[in-house]
């Protein structure tokens, strides 16, 4: 298993370029930044995790510059979007950026997607909550298309263009790998099977997981896929404690786990860093 960091990188806390270079010298494999464009101030969506939604969720800087900043400063840290909304982004001009930075990362970058929760946020982008997933996955297809195709064109309910150029494309044959962000239900697995090269299983860990893991391995070999073949990447919004990650660490169930660092200052970062570097040595997870 290998470490991660998560950083709710907003503009009051360690900037994405200082986070990576001492996440780089530390050990870890890689940071990654979540999406939200903005926070509607009138809003009746609940907060997910419960109780009143955190100041950080309407100060996150854009995650894709935060990714080029991050792996500008160093030389093999991985960095990813957990997760980028897809369903609240034009295709064409996505499909551009992440051809874009995945080039200039030399290939590091790691696409974490999901479809989001907040409906108001949703609804300012002129999406409706009832279909964004069919949003995310027409974006994808498109995309895809974008990424491999000479003169790629698309037409669905939510994109439609006819035969066009795109350039660059990706450094990574055929692109970066799609890391889908879903909850551990059947419906969610099975989405990761048809379109995912990676899983988050959104929501704390769970006895459930062997059970989880199972199950997506016949979904992905009921599609003519390899068992195993989905790299699993488990995520905390909280500070994921020693025993948490031993246990993820001694049962293989992941590739990686990405504990959240605090939305505070550099010099409280990085004394986490230092704190979790040792934990990562101790359990294996960093050499």
């Amino acid at each position: 298993m290998k470490l991660g960091v998560m950083s709710f990188n907003t503009e009051y806390t360690i900037r994405a370029d200082d986070l990576a270079r001492a996440a780089e010298e530390r050990g870890f494999d890689s940071v990654w930044f979540p999406e939200h464009t903005h926070i509607p101030s009138i809003r009746t969506t609940d907060f997910p995790g419960g109780g009143t939604l955190p100041k950080e969720y309407a100060h996150m800087s854009d995650p894709f510059i935060s990714c080029m900043s991050a792996a500008g400063a160093t030389t093999h840290l991985k960095v990813g979007t957990g997760v980028s909304l897809i369903p609240q982004h034009e295709p064409i001009a996505l499909a551009k950026a992440v051809a874009t930075l995945d080039r200039l990362s030399n290939g590091r970058f790691l696409f974490g997607i999901g479809a989001g929760w907040n409906v108001e946020e949703m609804e300012n982008h002129g999406v409706a909550y009832s279909n964004r997933w069919k949003v995310l996955e027409e974006h994808l297809k498109a995309m895809k298309l974008l990424w491999t195709e000479e003169e790629a064109s698309f037409n669905g309910d939510y994109v439609k263009f006819d035969k066009v150029w795109s350039y660059p494309k990706p450094l990574t044959q055929p692109h970066p790998p799609i890391i889908l962000g879903t909850f551990g239900s059947k419906w969610g697995r099975q989405r990761v099977a048809e379109i995912g090269d990676g899983w988050i299983p959104i929501g704390l860990f769970h006895e459930d997981m062997m059970a989880d893991i199972e199950d997506l391995n016949q979904r992905l070999v009921a599609l003519g896929r390899e068992p195993d073949s989905v790299e699993i990447t488990i995520f905390d919004v909280y500070e994921t404690c020693e025993e948490d990650l031993k246990k993820y660490a001694d049962l293989g169930l992941c590739s990686r786990a990405v504990p959240r660092c605090p939305t505070e200052d550099k010099d409280s970062v990085l004394r986490w860093l230092d704190k979790y570097a040792e934990i990562g040595r101790r359990i294996g997870a960093i050499d």
